[in-house]
């Protein structure tokens, strides 16, 4: 599991910083940050594509929430069981069981 949030989480690291350095003309000198060679990466998908490369940042995003729910359900799945019992005791924690009336009017349950 550990593998996958690395390799989940490195290419998406790498995109988004890519993403928002080039868009905003962040280059620290070098042509791979630049807004030109971002500009022209978008017109080239948009061009294989054969749609507004303005959306296509939009698409990306989209599939990176699907791929991030993905993996956030899959790592739930592995851990259900771990997640069963801390959801267990917050509950307890924060909703404390209700006294029964029997217990109220200070009766011993019935015991069986």
């Amino acid at each position: 599991m550990r593998y996958l949030l690395i390799f989940w989480a490195a290419p998406m690291g790498f995109f988004w910083g890519w993403f928002f350095l080039s868009a905003n003309d962040i280059n620290f000198g070098s042509i791979y940050l630049s807004r030109a060679l971002h500009e022209l990466v978008f017109e080239l998908y948009g061009q294989m594509l054969g749609m507004d490369p303005a959306t296509i940042p939009w698409l990306v995003a989209k599939a990176c929430v699907f791929d991030t729910l993905l993996i956030a359900g899959i790592f739930a799945f592995r851990r259900r069981a771990q997640l069963r019992v801390w959801f267990a005791g917050q509950r307890a924690r924060h909703f404390p069981p209700r006294i029964s009336a029997a217990d109220a009017a200070g009766r011993a349950p019935l015991e069986g």
